[in-house]
């Protein structure tokens, strides 16, 4: 029969045993413990009570991952981000990955290449694909399109959105104003009055809200912003090489300028390079993210550390919660940043002594 061919003798898994280890053990697909724990008619007798044996074996049923199956779920969510290999979304896709493994589900990814219809498509595909939910970082659907999506009971939560969240939509953030606040007043605190900015992308959440803690920085000092000492960019070094030309071009320069990430504040350093500029010594500079980035670069950036592979995981737990049905008191979460102090930052030449 075919319980007697199960090998019994066979490598024991430590931990919790996963569909991969049961249908390992059964000599069958993934697939096929998914239909068979499913209840699915499509699967021989014989192959169901080999798969059902082993389940048993192992205790399988007490896993979440069988759990999920046994509730019609197939364990898969779908997960949206604009870049893979990227040292910002990186880190978040890292984070969402363990956090899903260790649920015992699997991730189909969708990289969206920051193209609306792309991603829009991808969202279709996930959702009449037979995937859980999913998780969507920094997704470019308008709030209706989320609003629809919600409609149609496909659950998701919005990991780093770019437009501002809309009430009802689970979300998770980082308190990108408190950070920029911090950013700037360490500034202040070494003594710099006049700070140039070198914003994201006009718009977008995370801008605007690090303008905010930007601008409440300097009034908490009693300082107005120059609107010509602040420039926008699409988050990447090259506009943040030009941003910081502009700005250093100007008659009265700053002594500091505050990167909202950590790509234009190295572009800020580029161009203080080629202006003969020495940092910190002639000009200060801070970034944000805390990316790998900002510590190959000489001198290692002053930057605002979000806990990044943190936003993925508590992007699954969140949508986990939502899974399994359970009563979610915040559907928006922000997590705290911290400022990490390095070498790209000093008081203004003249006032070190002060």
């Amino acid at each position: 029969m075919a319980q007697a061919d199960i090998q019994r003798d066979g490598p024991r898994f430590r931990g919790r045993t996963t569909i991969r280890d049961i249908a390992d053990l059964a000599g069958v697909s993934i697939a096929t413990v998914s239909r068979v724990l499913n209840d699915r008619p499509d699967v021989a007798p014989d192959t169901r009570e080999t798969v059902l044996q082993v389940v048993r074996e192992h205790g399988f049923s007490r896993n979440r991952g069988a759990r999920a199956l046994s509730r019609g779920r197939t364990g898969f969510v779908g997960l949206t981000l604009p870049l893979i290999a990227d040292a910002y979304f990186g880190p978040i896709l890292s984070g969402a990955s363990e956090a899903l493994y260790e649920e015992d589900m699997r991730i189909i990814l969708g990289p969206t290449h920051h193209e609306h219809d792309r991603e829009v498509g991808l969202l279709e595909r996930l959702v009449r694909e037979s995937t859980d939910g999913a998780i969507l970082m920094l997704p470019s659907e308008s709030e209706a399109e989320l609003r629809a999506l919600q409609g149609q009971g496909y659950p998701f939560v919005v990991v780093d959105p770019m437009e501002p969240p809309p009430d009802g939509i689970p979300c998770v953030s980082a308190m990108h104003s408190s950070g920029a606040k911090q950013a700037t007043e360490h500034l202040l605190a070494l003594g710099h009055r006049r700070i140039g900015a070198i914003a994201g992308a006009d718009g977008w959440y995370a801008t605007e809200e690090r303008l905010l803690g930007f601008r409440a920085a300097l009034a908490g000092a009693g300082i107005l912003p120059d609107p010509e000492l602040i420039r926008f960019s699409d988050w990447q070094i090259p506009s943040g090489e030009a941003a910081a030309e502009e700005i250093l071009a100007h008659p009265d320069p700053p002594t500091a300028i505050f990167g909202f990430n950590d790509n234009v504040a190295i572009g800020a350093l580029n161009a203080a390079r080629r202006r003969g500029l020495r940092v910190p010594d002639d000009l200060s500079i801070v970034g944000f993210d805390d990316t790998f980035q900002s510590r190959i670069v000489w001198p290692q950036l002053t930057t605002v550390r979000q806990p990044l592979q943190e936003l993925g995981r508590t992007g699954v737990s969140l949508l986990m919660r939502l899974l399994e049905g359970q009563r979610v008191e915040a559907l928006r979460m922000e997590l705290s940043t911290t400022l990490v102090v390095r070498a790209s930052t000093a008081a203004p030449r003249g006032t070190a002594d002060a």
